[in-house]
């Protein structure tokens, strides 16, 4: 029987439950436990797929096609797992299952309510993922925060799920804020009781309290919380803010996260394999030198839109010793005749540029340039779905003097579309779930910078898209130095493009940041980051000499 620990979170989103979640995976990994994760969200959608990334961050996808929320992308990477569809489940999900049931006269007339016909859904699905994974441990993290109304569902159907089973089998980890009030200099207890007494109110009494603060939690205010809230004493877990997350499993275990959690669902305490993981962190918090990096995207109100992007740029630092400063920068300013001066001005500075992913017209014009920009001055140049599409649009435009070249995507009538809707796309009138999505299997030509990068001319990357570079318009490219060097030949697709005479210039039509991983950095992304550390010493020694 596999153990099943909840997180939930108080008094304000963005505390940081996933990462807790995810940390905590970690620790009980380290310990030689199968573990796998589950995310509720209370939202009506679906899925992610048709959501603004300007409201909630990233679409994270997982080899199975699932769009799903963005902490899926923090599970995977902490835990160093591959997730599915059944690892996210929405209020919509729920609610069109059960409907789906009704419908088919399951319930055998039932009236369906919330209670039972929606709770028990819920906990079906926490047992499928328990069942599907073989896991030994389940962290199920319930989205929203306690008192939304949107998520007492998924609170009443965990208050019943530990009388479902046994009472050791389950642990609830309560995310909490403890303030720091500048005009009292001091931090503030009050919220995390308050929040404590809601979600007793509805019938839930955490184990263990997590305290997210920008300082550090003294004894006696963990002594004060643990007296209101009826938490012992050494389940009051400080978590204060750091200078990176991937410390926060180290942070935790040394509070003693882990141990507790394994006292309260009365698993064996083994020691924990945390050296790879303590070495991670210095090398990320401690390396010897830095690399600019220009992220040319339309989301960057909210850097969250790119979260994984900007995770394996890290991962690949972490690899190279060096810290990747990013710089982000609004395609749209790069537009008309102002935006060109911009570019050039904001470009110049950097030792790499990575335009990635996107979808609509919008800021795509500043893309363009900025691939231009990395062409013309041999700039390293990274472009990840619109990114290696904008670069097929750039390279028609300027190099074949196709000057209406442009995306289906944008001007529907385009005269000249070197980018365009796939076939079995035409017909699709739904947006969500409908694209290209998940796991396909790409081939590299041999001896391509792609394929030096991977080792291996076979490789399995994430999708998610709809548009396809214009096979009718490969040869002129090529021509022109932008050569297909990787496909998907079950569907005669381009995946990788690479331009003749250039450092280093790739474009995929996949996601290659959803599978890096820390430990193991995405081969595209560490390869860039090298070219663009190369390139660096020859524009610091450029400027020394001129100097």
């Amino acid at each position: 029987m596999a153990k099943f620990i909840f997180v939930t979170g108080g008094v304000v989103s963005g505390l940081g439950k996933g990462i807790t979640a995810a940390s905590l995976g970690r620790l009980l990994k380290a310990r030689g436990y199968r573990v796998t994760a589950l995310k509720f969200d209370p939202y009506i959608n679906v899925d992610a797929g048709t959501m603004n990334p300007l409201q909630h961050g990233e679409v994270f996808v997982t080899d199975d096609g699932a769009e799903t929320d963005l902490d899926l992308g923090h599970y995977e990477r902490f835990m160093d797992v591959s997730l599915g569809k059944g690892n996210n489940i929405t209020t919509g999900k729920i609610y069109q299952a059960v409907i789906a049931k009704e419908r088919r006269g399951d319930y055998l007339g039932s009236t369906v309510q919330v209670i039972p016909h929606i709770t028990n859904e819920i906990k079906a699905n926490i047992h499928r993922v328990a069942d599907e994974a073989g896991a030994d441990v389940v962290i199920i993290e319930i989205g929203g925060t306690v008192g939304d109304m949107e998520s007492l569902p998924f609170l009443e159907a965990a208050r019943q799920f530990r009388h479902d089973v046994p009472r050791e089998d389950t642990c609830f980890i309560h995310v909490t804020l403890v303030p720091y009030l500048d005009a009292s200099g001091e931090l503030k207890t009050k919220p995390t009781q308050h929040s404590v007494a809601e979600l007793r109110s509805i019938g839930i009494q955490p184990d263990v309290l997590v305290c997210r603060s920008e300082r550090p939690l003294p004894r006696d205010l963990r002594e004060k919380i643990a007296l209101f809230t009826d938490v012992e004493l050494d389940a009051v877990i400080p978590n204060p803010d750091l200078d990176t997350i991937y410390r926060v499993p180290l942070v935790l275990e040394e509070a003693g996260l882990a141990r507790i959690v394994c006292r309260k669902l009365g698993l064996e305490d083994r020691e924990p394999d945390l050296a790879a993981w303590r070495a991670l962190v210095e090398r990320a918090t401690h390396p010897s030198r830095e690399v600019e990096i220009a992220l040319v995207g339309k989301y960057v109100a909210l850097e969250d839109a790119y979260l994984s992007v900007v995770e394996a740029l890290n991962h690949a630092g972490i690899a190279h010793d060096a810290r990747v400063k990013i710089h982000w920068i609004d395609s749209e300013k790069l537009e008309n005749g102002e935006g060109l001066q911009l570019r050039d001005e904001l470009l110049s500075r950097v030792d790499g540029i990575l335009v990635p992913g996107g979808f609509g017209y919008r800021g795509i014009e500043g893309k363009i340039a900025a691939v231009q920009y990395a062409r013309e001055h041999q700039v390293p140049f990274f472009g990840i779905c619109m990114g290696m599409q904008s670069a097929v649009i750039e390279v028609a435009r300027n190099l074949l003097g196709i000057r209406k070249a442009n995306s289906t995507e944008f001007i529907p009538d385009c005269p000249e579309p070197v980018i365009d809707l796939m076939a079995a796309q035409k017909e699709i009138s739904n947006l969500g779930g409908t694209m290209r999505l998940g796991q396909y299997l790409c081939h590299l030509e041999p001896g391509s910078k792609a394929h030096r990068a991977y080792g291996t001319t076979q490789v399995w990357e994430r999708h998610r898209h709809r548009w396809e570079v214009n096979n009718a318009y490969l040869d002129r490219l090529a021509r022109a130095g932008l050569k297909p060097v990787g496909f998907w030949k079950e569907g005669n697709l381009v995946e990788v493009m690479e331009l003749e005479g250039h450092p280093w210039f790739i474009g995929v039509q996949f996601h290659p940041e959803l599978k890096s991983r820390p430990e193991r950095p995405h081969p595209l992304f560490k390869d860039f980051i090298r070219a663009a550390l190369e390139y660096r010493e020859e524009r610091l020694s450029r400027s020394a000499a001129g100097a």
